[in-house]
């Protein structure tokens, strides 16, 4: 064993011989080793925890944002890089669906009410497959769905429900 001095507190320690050929045996705990580190505390962007990073990450981000973990850059990124930001963007025309799920329309059909998440669909209302805003999209099961497309008279109950 070798008699070292702590580079924090000055304290005298025994370590290893072959620690010390490797560079390490330098502080007496974890405590003076954690005093010793050279980085900075921030502050996740999604949840606001602190958390540690040394100054050869600091400037790692290319966002410029910071996060606690992978649970909050993803959360971040999926927000970010969503819709017309996504690499995978194809003018809307299947995005529809998602978009009503993310909004807070209750899932039930408009006319019947049924809520069977296996039967409903999303329908457009100005029948514009393109327009995939909230206000156009509509959940319609499958029958009032066909209804709805192919007879005037349900048509019209639709967009009474709907006033």
């Amino acid at each position: 064993m070798v008699i070292r001095l702590c580079k924090i507190c000055g304290e005298s320690f025994k370590t290893k011989p072959s620690f010390v050929e490797k560079g390490q045996g330098i502080y007496c705990s974890n405590t003076c080793h954690y005093r010793d580190k050279k980085g900075e505390k921030i502050k996740c962007f999604v949840c606001g925890q602190e958390t540690y990073r040394p100054i050869s990450r600091l400037g790692n981000s290319k966002s410029g944002k910071y996060f606690c973990g992978k649970s909050c850059q993803t959360k971040w990124r999926n927000k970010e890089f969503s819709g017309e930001k996504s690499l995978m963007w194809k003018n809307g025309q299947s995005t529809y669906r998602r978009v009503i799920i993310k909004s807070s329309v209750k899932k039930e059909c408009q006319l019947c009410q049924e809520n069977d998440q296996r039967v409903l669909a999303v329908h457009h209302i100005d029948k514009n497959r393109k327009n995939y805003k909230v206000e156009n999209l509509a959940w319609l099961c499958h029958n009032c769905h066909y209804l709805v497309h192919h007879h005037d008279s349900e048509m019209q109950k639709f967009m009474e429900a709907l006033v």
